[in-house]
């Protein structure tokens, strides 16, 4: 059966794709709100319903928080393609502020606006809606062919957007059911909006916060000030002291042992004519602020970062009291990549806290989680086979990009099952996710189904 019968079948049922997205839609899985726990059983029930009318063993397991949903597929027999995971996430944001909406968050529908159709509601495109690109793909071919394309392993989890407290362990207990030949994610987006990508780079994260204790009380400025060592003041020469005058982070030894870009990834980055001047100017800025000599791209998605996130200490109300504060504190954090131990970065930060520190002052620690980098290893020859399969449904070829953010679950499935994840999505960049109005383009959703079945295609 030819793969254009499987595409004239998702434009046939787009209509009932969408009913049953905005049906799940509907349900309000918040995962972070003990409220919402029977909501997040209702979703994942659901899943597994829609799972099994595709032909799929599926189940929902429990955990000591929400449940996962697993489900288990058969290729065609003999096949000897892959056997790939999709992972997607049913659980969904607060609604807060419920005021800013336009329309109840969880009374899920199709509006008309200039750019077109969307899908309005909470969760159309973190991650619902992505989710259901993939099943709709699947849907599709066995409705054409009686069959799946590969052998497929589901699985879904209901706290991604509460920390996911049940996956690593959840996971490590069942490697070796979930263990695949390579993971699918679709919680990405298209690259400015157009362009469709893989994602393979994720950056890792340090998070620090330190208190810098001087005095033992508050003290009167006039009494004090010029004699007595201020916190606040040794905690601004620290931090200025993280960057130098290039932009490089000045911690000893942070950039040991991170590779430069490759020719050929450099190439790609280049031709996507990222609009960095438009980027930033949408935020109100204008001068790239980052390390010489850099291309922007590169320093979001392949450079690493020092960030003061907050600062505080001393007297911060209304009016004025002039004190010299007892202590100042700081919340950092470090954008970390290929490379790059997180455990190491948090001990150069320490000491170079240490170094700054005078005589009559210390400081105090708490580390807020470390995880390295996230890379995708695109010799395996789906990546190619993938990147080929989209640029065949899109206007624009597909291109490898990175991420300046951090997607835990990709470097879960490295760590604890060997697999390589391949990060897929068709998000754009006004989709709002996690803020009122979020939506999803009818666009994404209808080229996102056909374009996993392209994908399927190609690497099953």
């Amino acid at each position: 059966m030819s793969l254009t019968a499987i595409l004239d079948r998702i434009d046939a049922e787009l209509p009932a794709a969408t009913d049953r997205l905005l049906e799940l839609m509907r349900i309000p899985s918040i995962s972070t709100d003990p409220a919402y726990k029977a909501q997040c059983e209702e979703a994942a029930d659901w899943l597994v319903r829609d799972l099994q009318a595709l032909g799929v063993t599926a189940e929902k397991r429990a955990t000591p928080g929400h449940p996962m949903v697993v489900g288990h597929v058969d290729g065609p027999k003999g096949a000897t393609g892959r056997h790939v995971l999709f992972y997607g996430h049913y659980d969904v944001q607060p609604v807060d502020p419920v005021e800013l909406w336009v329309s109840d968050p969880f009374d899920a529908k199709v509006e008309d606006t200039a750019k077109g159709k969307v899908i309005r509601g909470r969760g159309a495109g973190d991650d619902k809606g992505q989710l259901m690109t993939f099943l709709e793909a699947c849907r599709a071919y066995r409705d054409v062919t009686g069959e799946m394309p590969c052998k497929i392993t589901f699985f879904f989890e209901g706290e991604e957007e509460s920390g996911s407290p049940s996956l690593i362990p959840f996971m490590q207990e069942n490697a070796d059911e979930l263990r695949a030949d390579i993971a699918l994610i679709c919680d990405t987006g298209l690259f400015q909006s157009k362009t469709p990508a893989i994602v393979t780079m994720l950056r890792g994260m340090v998070s620090e916060q330190v208190k810098i204790i001087g005095p033992k009380v508050d003290l009167h400025s006039g009494f004090f000030g010029g004699l007595a060592m201020n916190p606040i003041r040794v905690l601004s020469d620290m931090l200025a002291g993280l960057h130098d005058a290039t932009g490089r982070v000045t911690l000893e030894g942070f950039y040991d042992g991170i590779p430069e870009l490759s020719p050929a990834m450099r190439a790609q980055w280049e031709g996507l004519g990222f609009d960095h001047a438009g980027f930033l100017g949408d935020v109100g800025l204008s001068v790239l602020a980052g390390e010489d000599a850099r291309m922007p791209l590169e320093m979001i998605w392949s450079r690493p970062t020092a960030e003061v996130n907050g600062i505080w200490g001393g007297y911060t109300g209304a009016g004025f009291k002039t004190v010299l504060p007892s202590e100042a504190s700081a919340k950092i954090s470090f954008r970390l990549v290929e490379g790059q131990d997180p455990d190491r970065v948090r001990d150069a930060f320490r000491a170079h806290v240490a170094a700054h520190l005078p005589a009559d002052c210390t400081a105090e620690f708490h580390a807020h989680g470390g995880s390295r980098a996230g890379i995708m290893e695109t010799s395996d020859p789906a990546f190619e086979a993938a990147r080929a399969a989209l640029s065949d449904e899109w206007p624009l070829p597909a291109a490898y990009v990175g991420c300046g953010g951090s997607i835990p679950i990709a470097g879960h499935f490295g760590e604890i099952l060997g697999m390589t994840a391949m990060l897929i999505g068709f998000g754009k960049d006004d989709d709002a996710i996690h803020s009122p109005n979020e939506k999803y383009d009818m666009e994404s959703f209808h080229k996102g189904t056909r374009s996993w079945a392209r994908i399927l295609d190609a690497i099953g």
